[in-house]
């Protein structure tokens, strides 16, 4: 994401797996753990699938130009 002071800040789009609820605070505790700070996510946005191109490719262009973030730290 285009953030001021450093040019980019890291966001981590995560795709929910159905049934399974509240880890988002459990996500940021292991990400602050066992991550490098420079390496850890500042912004998720939780979601239901990634967008693919008809190779099956993730499009980081479409990601990035995705609504704000679901949570922070």
């Amino acid at each position: 994401m285009p953030e001021e002071s450093h040019g980019e800040e890291i966001k981590a789009c995560v795709v929910r797996t159905p049934g399974v609820e509240g880890f988002e605070e459990e996500l940021i505790a292991w990400c602050r753990e066992s991550m490098a700070s420079y390496k850890c996510p500042r912004l998720m946005e939780f979601c239901d699938h990634l967008p693919t191109s008809a190779t099956g490719k993730i499009l980081k262009r479409e990601l990035r130009n995705a609504k704000g973030p679901v949570a922070g730290r």
